[in-house]
């Protein structure tokens, strides 16, 4: 027969096709290229190698903060109102220097900068004995706030308001403070504190007159 392919000779001498190929498993698994060790200076290089060096740790500032108001002032102009923010904060190294600050502007951190370097600027440094009191009884008048501070030997900072942010920042222990008015103005008390340990005299020269 013409269709018979064992007796063709065209067809008997081609070549067998070859087996196709799907996935990689018909003649054994694809070798594929080795790409050998990562290398430590390349893309894929050793994590543990590339690691950044750890920032060194930030050094404490040399005085502490501590806000004691902040409001939102609102002004109207021309093209209608304008806000900014003002601050009042105490400033104080915990070891008898101490100051209060006031600062105004559009945003609240620049706000905080502005106070903290008015505060720097009226550090008051205190009188105090050697256990972190203070040597006598002061009393002080700032607009309309009063305060009177006492020693008080054993009993840590008896205050409020203001009054107690003051002698904390300012290191002072063992006394007792009064507000003889009752104003509720953070600011003022703050400012009235201050004055009071402002009137302070040296322990020695208070137990010579004793």
């Amino acid at each position: 027969m013409e269709n018979d392919t064992t007796t063709n000779p065209a067809v008997a001498a081609a070549p067998a096709a070859a087996p196709v190929q799907t996935g990689g498993t018909l003649n054994g698994p694809r070798n594929f290229p080795s790409r050998g060790p990562r290398m430590g200076g390349g893309m894929g290089g050793d994590r543990k190698n590339d690691r950044k060096p750890r920032r060194e740790p930030r050094a404490k500032p040399e005085f502490d903060q501590k806000i004691i108001d902040i409001r939102r002032v609102t002004r109207v102009a021309s093209g209608g109102r304008r806000f900014s923010f003002a601050v009042s904060l105490v400033a104080g190294n915990r070891k008898g220097s101490v100051g209060v600050g006031t600062g105004k502007a559009g945003d609240t951190s620049l706000a905080i900068e502005k106070a903290f370097k008015n505060a720097r600027k009226h550090m008051l440094k205190v009188s105090v004995t050697k256990s972190m009191s203070i040597p006598h009884d002061v009393e002080a008048k700032y607009c309309s706030s009063r305060v009177m501070i006492m020693p008080a030997k054993g009993k840590g900072i008896i205050a409020g308001s203001s009054v107690r942010d003051v002698l904390e920042l300012a290191g002072v222990k063992d006394v007792v403070a009064k507000l003889r008015s009752g104003s509720k103005n953070k600011l003022n008390n703050a400012q009235v504190a201050v004055k009071a340990l402002s009137t302070l005299r040296p322990a020695r020269i208070s137990a010579v007159e004793k």
